[in-house]
């Protein structure tokens, strides 16, 4: 294990720090973003958020939590059984898996030199019979470096690991410092020292810091570097040419999923890799806020039917989500599904499709056509939990998770209630989703 701190490391962490806050800090985001990974009181499995902007680290960090959770109990009884050990554990496990989806190279954990300064002194003072005065010490230094950004990067140092195993070794023997002040900080910085700098700048594809200036949340590069270990700054699949720029998304199905009200707005186009990850937990985005959903029903990402198949490649020609799309397409949606695609062919079935020779082409006319026995992997009722880390944002003014039973409706209309942010989110994954949530509470996602 190295801690030297060569030119060539203090300038990474310059370099990290300017790819976070750039040029210059405000001290009131840099307060906000200076907290540890603590677990609520009353709902002993979920990580609280103490102000706004942190939520890109400690979202996708409980997503993983879920996910190993679910993985473990299968269903919410988990939710009564957690203790200090599962806690420990539980958080270990999550941050450990966002850095090996990083790196498979060294791995970088960066840490405060001035834990270690005061520690000594302490222990010096106190025969190292007092851990209680060493610990108050430690925290004097950390709470001293809260409203003083420049003096905590000055403070800043590293490790070097070879190895996940090592890393995972020095977390558990080291968990308070998750838990501590600067521990969500601290981990993204070793996420992107682990990641590499120059790799992330590369990926983002982006001038801009990732920790936005003027309000302190973090970008979409840093959500899709927490959740898939890539800091693309797109989120539909694979990579899309606009105006002859090729724009990189996500590259493959996500353990964890995501999905975000901008895409209602159209701001975005969320994939399938994120709609449809490899375990139902979803991170949640808001226009201001992250949060985290997700389920015990494992049929929500089971393998998708020939039909489910078919309706989401016709969507991928039809980016306004009209439900039709121009009959000049009508081939390349063919030759996507692997069905018949030759010209002459195609021509019969655009005049089929398309009888009073519109232009278009709609979803029903050609799901009838060419898939009129119509199958879905997904159950048509099944449990919904929302997590919000922010104890504002909770009705009781405390961390509580929000249980609903979700409701696949036949029609293939859908209710539009911009007054609900939770059901139109809801929406961009399910289209025709309703859900009745327990008390007939609508959990927030601000």
């Amino acid at each position: 294990m190295a801690e030297t701190l060569p030119s060539a490391i203090e300038q990474e962490l310059l370099g990290i720090k300017n790819l976070l806050w750039g040029n210059d800090i405000k001290i009131d985001i840099f307060k906000r973003w200076s907290q540890g990974f603590y677990f609520s009181s009353t709902e002993r499995s979920a990580l609280e958020q103490a102000e706004g902007g942190p939520c890109a680290i400690i979202a996708p960090v409980q997503a993983f939590i879920f996910k190993n959770l679910l993985l473990e109990y299968k269903d919410l009884s988990f939710r009564d059984k957690v203790t200090l050990e599962i806690q420990n554990n539980s958080l270990v496990q999550a941050v450990i898996e966002i850095l090996g989806q990083c790196t498979s190279q060294k791995y970088y954990i960066v840490y405060l030199d001035s834990e270690f300064s005061e520690s000594v002194s302490a222990s010096e003072m106190n025969g190292d019979k007092n851990d209680n005065c060493i610990q108050d010490s430690i925290k004097r230094s950390w709470n001293s470096l809260v409203g003083d950004p420049l003096r905590f990067h000055e403070e800043l140092r590293m490790h070097c690991f070879p190895c996940l195993e090592d890393v995972t070794k020095y977390y558990f023997e080291n968990i308070e410092k998750l838990k501590a002040q600067f521990g969500v900080l601290l981990f993204l910085y070793s996420v992107i020292a682990s990641k590499g700098l120059e790799q992330v700048k590369s990926e983002s594809d982006s001038q801009d810091s990732l920790i936005d200036e003027t309000y302190g949340y973090g970008s979409q590069s840093l959500i899709n570097l927490m959740i898939t270990g890539r800091a693309t700054t797109y989120v539909w699949d694979h990579e899309q040419d606009v105006g002859g720029l090729k724009l990189r998304g996500i590259e493959k199905q996500s353990q964890i999923g995501f999905i975000t009200i901008m895409e209602y707005h159209r701001f975005c186009t969320v994939g399938s890799f994120y709609k449809n990850p490899i375990h139902p937990v979803w991170v949640v985005a808001s226009d201001t806020h992250l949060t985290v959903l997700f389920s015990d029903e494992r049929k929500l990402v089971s393998p998708e039917t020939k039909s489910e198949q078919a309706r989401r490649v016709f969507k991928s020609f039809d980016p306004d989500g009209n439900n039709f799309i121009s009959s000049d397409k009508l081939q390349d949606v063919l030759k996507a599904l692997d069905l018949v695609s030759e010209p002459e062919y195609v021509n019969i079935m655009r005049k089929r499709l398309d009888s009073e020779n519109l232009g278009i082409i709609l979803l029903n006319a050609f799901m009838d056509e060419f898939f009129p026995k119509e199958e879905r992997s997904t159950p048509d009722m099944f449990t919904l939990v929302h997590y919000n880390g922010l104890s504002r944002s909770n009705v009781s003014g405390q961390v509580q998770y929000h249980i609903g039973t979700a409701i696949l409706l036949e029609s293939d209309i859908k209710s539009v209630c911009e007054s609900n942010p939770m059901l139109t989110v809801l929406q961009t994954k399910w289209p025709n989703i309703e859900v009745n949530w327990c008390e007939n509470i609508t959990p927030s996602l601000n």
